[in-house]
């Protein structure tokens, strides 16, 4: 720690050596500082390679790194911020003061985002009305404004129920007021607390037992058993729109698909004694997500998402889950979907075949960043070409879109096409750039539909953002305790998900439809669909 001014010494000898002690304190931080950035870079780079190969049947290896690796960078990020000479203070309150250049260059920090929905409290610091020097009057010419984040901290309370017995005395009838309904019978719990915990559980990824220490600490102690019954017979409570979600999404005729693996407990597997890659007494089973989204080319359709579980990979849940639905779907190169492309008795195909450049830039993109190799350099080139157009059309209408890629899009693509064709006949036939040009050579015509239809998107993105929530919670539940478990997992992200796309605070919308469900009409369940909810304050106000 650098001394106080008042006790600088004054011998000049002295001055000189106390600098040059602060100078070589301020060069070993400054060294450290470099370590970190060195090592954080490093971490960083192999992470992005990672997350680009975790595809195919290594995916939960290289998921399992990442997973790592992201924690140390995690612990890295803390230790340069501590090593760091610049205080996140002093950046903060240059950003309230308008002075950005006190903001260090080095290490720029972004301050926080608040929505305008978020309670504002002013203070106010009145120097008063007298000068503190002459005593004269003080008049207002102006006033600095910065900014805090408070944070109210979570609170439980008890609400007590209290019906009053009344008798008239004319005829001695009791009266008293029904019980308010509860959207568990019997239970404690109330709309809000369920929504709180459906939420941490699934959405924030919380397990049970990290919510019982949380709520312990508030001073209540609600057994696990307890927190489990609830989540199950919420999601039973809810299960009406879940599934009027799904039907929505599954309806659509134009669907993004995407899977990722789960781990799954199979106490049948731990009492054989078999033991794999993943554990003891643990397998392997996939969570597909369904992708509805219709933004990108003004479509009029609400977005949606539908999360369906599956014990294993095997096309056959691929052909359950779309056994009704048709139209174009947009996935990976999943084997599964194969019967859904092939064309049926009529000679019509369930599904036309929209394929995903996203996956054909990645091949490349290793291929540049692990060999240096000039070609795939230039095929990322030319794929970028193709996607800045499509950054300059999104949210256009299909006819929009439609005309765009054919005046701007088409050549490009076609050229890509011819020069790949050209590329393959010169690089050694067994390789991982021969590789990644015929994966798109062979499945060219579902590379192509993008630009027939404008509702097609490049590539598959909707759906693997759709499944992000899953590799996030893994990290903290690692495993579902069962096949129910990982269903009850995709039910609840279908809606959570699903009032998200929407733009909707779940906590707050899942609070309101526990509130209001049980009484609410079956035959208006739709009322309580994410895109056509409206809160009961709204509906009053209104009225």
């Amino acid at each position: 720690m650098s001394p106080q001014p008042a006790s600088l010494p004054d011998d000049p000898d002295a001055l000189k050596a106390l600098v040059a002690q602060l100078q070589a304190q301020n060069s070993a931080l400054t060294a450290t500082v470099r370590v970190f950035e060195q090592h954080i870079a490093n971490l960083q780079l192999r992470i992005a390679k990672l997350k680009r190969q975790a595809f195919g049947k290594a995916s939960e290896k290289v998921e399992r790194e990442i997973e790592q690796l992201e924690l140390a960078l995690e612990d890295l990020l803390i230790a340069r911020a501590e090593a760091s000479s610049t205080p996140p203070v002093a950046a903060e309150e240059a950003s309230d003061l308008a002075n950005a250049d006190a903001v260090t260059q080095r290490a720029p920090r972004r301050r926080p985002r608040v929505s305008a929905e978020t309670p504002r409290e002013r203070r106010e610091f009145d120097p008063g009305t007298a000068c503190p020097d002459c005593g004269g009057a003080l008049r207002l010419v102006g006033e600095d404004v910065s900014e805090m984040l408070d944070l109210i901290v979570a609170q439980l309370k008890v609400i007590e129920i209290a019906r009053l017995k009344k008798s008239c005395r004319a005829c001695e009838k009791m009266v008293q007021v029904p019980a308010p309904c509860r959207p568990i019978p019997g239970s404690m719990a109330t709309a809000s607390l369920l929504a709180y915990i459906l939420v941490s559980k699934f959405d924030d990824h919380l397990p049970l037992y990290r919510l019982n220490e949380i709520f312990a600490r508030m001073g209540v102690d609600i057994p696990d058993t307890t927190l489990v019954d609830w989540c199950g017979r919420t999601m039973k409570l809810l299960l009406p729109l879940i599934e009027r979600i799904e039907s929505h999404v599954l309806a659509g005729d134009v669907l993004h698909a995407d899977d990722t693996p789960i781990r799954v407990l199979d106490p049948s597997l731990r009492k054989a004694g078999v033991s794999g890659n993943l554990g003891k007494g643990v397998r392997q089973g996939r969570i597909w997500a369904y992708i509805l989204d219709q933004r990108p080319w003004a479509g009029r359709a609400p977005p949606g998402a539908a999360y369906k579980f599956a014990a294993n990979w095997k096309e056959e849940h691929v052909l359950g889950h779309l056994r009704h639905a048709h139209g174009i779907l947009q996935a990976d190169g999943y084997k599964g979907y194969g019967k859904l492309y092939a064309p049926g008795a009529d000679g019509i195909a369930q599904f036309r075949e929209a394929a995903c450049w996203a996956h054909l830039r990645r091949d490349f993109h290793d291929l540049w960043v692990g060999a240096k190799s000039q070609i795939a350099r230039e095929a990322l080139d030319r794929i970028g070409a193709i996607y800045d157009i499509e950054a300059q059309i999104t949210g256009q209408s299909v006819q929009a879109r439609h005309a765009a890629r054919q005046l701007h899009s088409k050549p490009k693509v076609a050229a890509f096409h011819a020069w790949a064709q050209i590329q393959l006949t010169k690089i050694p036939a067994k390789g991982d750039l021969a590789n990644a040009f015929r994966y798109a050579l062979t499945r060219w015509p579902a590379f192509c539909l993008f630009l027939e239809d404008g509702r097609v998107a490049i590539d598959n993105n909707p759906a693997e953002r759709a499944l992000k929530p899953i590799g996030i919670g893994r990290k903290n539940w690692l495993f579902a305790g069962s096949d129910t478990g990982a269903e009850t997992l995709a039910r609840a992200m279908t809606i959570i998900e699903t009032a998200k796309m929407n733009g909707l605070n779940p906590q707050a919308y899942l609070a309101d439809v526990i509130e209001r469900i049980n009484e609410h009409k079956i035959n208006r369940l739709d009322e309580l669909l994410p895109w056509n909810w409206a809160p009961l304050v709204s509906q009053a106000q209104a009225a």
